[in-house]
């Protein structure tokens, strides 16, 4: 696989498809030293040369004390693509570290996503773009499904509680597979989080039965991914939509007819689009 080619035209095409980027849009891209959002920079620079759209990029990566090894070698490595980066040393995550080191995931990303909007601000940023892939979109869908009792995953594009920042997800249609090729391909050092290496989580137990799935089936992500662009409400429990679906056509043994568009998977989708013939904004 050309994984580079791969990333691009992934993309490029949600970018395109969720209208993610616009005129004069200065992002704040979050690296955080992990496979995906090496990739996600890397790709909004090469999107960046080719698009007819006019943005700019800020790189910069949230130190909380839980990187394996430096990060710094990272200022170089975005030096070279003409990038500048910020490194944010959060004081209150290492506060949090001595005061509650055994504290969980959620109050560690609470902590990084007011971080996070601390430096967009100070960078002068309208946009923060996040590195999670369609592997993430899919644990999320059955973590809140199974966990949490709701059907949601991750939004592509969404705002800040706030409204001051808007938040783009380019990798919704990129399987970590990619972003993994991607960058042992290009030689980019990942720095991990010791996050990363918890065992006994509920993300670990979930990575675990999809890729046990995969091995069946090497679709199911795909499929999980496209059954999340064609939601049928009306064959689901919440009252709020019983009854209020417009009515479809019926074969002639009463099932409704679904149209074969709808049913492509997001993967079969993405292959068929050339990026470099595309505005990067919808």
């Amino acid at each position: 696989m050309n994984y580079r080619k791969a990333l691009l035209r992934k993309t490029g095409k949600a970018i395109a498809d969720f209208g993610m980027i616009r005129e004069g849009d200065r992002i704040a891209v979050g690296v955080s030293g992990g496979k995906d959002s090496l990739a996600l920079v890397d790709a909004l620079h090469a999107l960046l040369r080719r698009s007819p759209v006019k943005f700019s990029l800020e790189a910069f990566t949230i130190e909380q004390g839980k990187f394996v090894r430096p990060v710094e070698p990272l200022r170089e490595i975005l030096a070279r693509r003409g990038i500048s980066w910020t490194c944010y040393r959060d004081e209150p995550s290492f506060q949090l570290l001595t005061d509650q080191p055994e504290h969980g995931c959620d109050t560690c990303s609470r902590y990084r996503r007011r971080a996070v909007y601390e430096v967009a601000s100070k960078l002068g940023c309208n946009v923060v773009a996040l590195g999670h892939t369609a592997d993430d979109l899919c644990e999320a869908l059955l973590r809140n499904a199974l966990f949490t009792g709701r059907l949601s995953a991750l939004p592509p594009v969404t705002l800040s509680r706030s409204g001051d920042f808007r938040l783009i997800r380019p990798l919704v249609y990129v399987s970590e597979e990619v972003t993994r090729g991607y960058v042992e391909s290009a030689g980019l050092p990942v720095t991990p989080c010791v996050c990363s290496y918890k065992t006994g989580t509920v993300r670990e137990h979930l990575r675990g039965f999809l890729a046990e799935l995969k091995q069946r089936n090497p679709h199911v992500a795909e499929n999980l991914l496209a059954a999340m662009g064609n939601i049928d409400v009306d064959r689901l429990l919440d009252r709020r939509f019983i009854g209020t679906a417009p009515a479809r056509p019926q074969d002639p043994h009463g099932d409704t007819l679904i149209g074969v568009s709808r049913m492509v998977s997001a993967s079969a989708t993405v292959g068929r689009v050339q990026v470099e013939k595309r505005q990067v904004a919808g």
